[in-house]
């Protein structure tokens, strides 16, 4: 699926035609150069590799330099495939956002949800935790209560709600309008909220 490399600049708003505020994310979309060109013949499928973000090049390795270097290009911070794309490019070709998504309506954006650490039950699952806080509860209102029976099966099943670590997942959002695109800042604007922090890479799908 064609796509390209973004980075999530926050969100903003703004009106349309009839007046009304649509709160928008900001996205720095592209320019990305193709690095890589995967071919059926070579690597038994077809796709592209593209990579966004400027790199120094003292803290890249001699591998990657020479990778980039056949591109002729710099070093890059991100480097993502794309499979099944609709037009054939080659080794070195820089693609924009406004001549992979004009015309384009809707998009779908992955990117890595905010890490939150661990995290007890209540927050993690939403649990309600214990009400009755006067009828002899001692710190237990944010506690999961039980687990597991006694004598059969003595055992917790796997996939029980429990605490544990909390965000830092890959979440794909489908379907995001887009509200508008300024092909000469590379900036895309989308309705709605993404996955993950200000400054964080995702990917944009058509």
């Amino acid at each position: 699926m064609a796509g390209i490399i973004g980075r999530k600049v926050g969100m903003t708003s703004v009106f349309d035609a009839e007046g009304r505020n649509i709160p928008c994310t900001v996205i720095e979309a592209g320019p990305c150069v193709v690095t890589q060109v995967r071919t059926p013949e070579k690597d038994g499928y077809s796709a592209l590799q593209l990579g966004f973000a400027e790199k120094k090049e003292k803290n890249t390795t001699k591998a990657l330099l020479g990778h980039f270097a056949k591109a002729n290009t710099t070093p890059k911070r991100c480097l993502i495939e794309f499979k099944d794309w609709d037009k054939t490019y080659q080794l070195g070709d820089v693609i924009s956002l406004g001549d992979l998504f004009e015309g384009v309506e809707w998009v779908d954006i992955q990117g890595v949800s905010k890490g939150k650490g661990f995290q007890g039950v209540v927050k993690r699952h939403g649990f309600a935790g214990v009400g009755e806080v006067t009828h002899g509860q001692h710190n237990r209102q944010r506690a999961p209560g039980s687990v597991g029976a006694s004598s059969y099966p003595s055992r917790v099943f796997p996939g029980l709600r429990m605490a544990g670590q909390t965000g830092g997942n890959k979440v794909t959002v489908s379907n995001l309008r887009v509200i508008r695109i300024i092909p000469e800042s590379n900036l895309l604007l989308v309705k709605g909220s993404i996955p993950g922090a200000k400054g964080s890479y995702v990917i944009i799908n058509k």
